[in-house]
C-alpha cells in the first residue's frame, strides 16, 4: 500500500486489493479521520466508473442540544416523530 498524504482535503492513497467475498480494507488514518469505527454503517454508491463509500451519520440528543432554543415537545411529539422517520 502507497503512502497517505493530505493534499486538499483528500487522502490520496497507492492502492487496496480486494479480498475474499469482496472484502476491503479501509486505511487507519481514513478511517480516524472520518470516525469509521467496527459496527458504523456507511452508504455504498457507484459514481461515473468509481466506488464511493459515504459514513452514515447518526444524531444523538447531546449532537441537536440547544438547536431549537428552548422549544418544549411532549413525549408523544417526539414518539411521533421518530416513528414517522422509521
Amino acid at each position: 500500500m502507497g503512502l497517505f498524504m493530505f493534499h486538499s482535503g483528500l487522502f490520496k492513497m497507492g492502492k487496496i486489493t480486494v479480498e475474499k467475498r469482496g472484502r476491503i480494507v479501509i486505511p487507519a488514518e481514513i478511517r480516524r479521520a472520518l470516525g469509521i469505527r467496527e459496527g458504523s454503517e456507511l452508504i455504498v454508491e457507484l459514481d461515473n466508473g468509481r466506488i464511493v463509500l459515504t459514513p452514515v451519520r447518526k444524531l444523538t440528543a447531546r449532537d441537536l442540544f440547544g438547536i431549537a432554543g428552548e422549544e418544549e415537545v411532549s413525549l408523544e411529539e417526539v414518539e411521533n416523530a421518530l416513528s414517522d422517520e422509521a
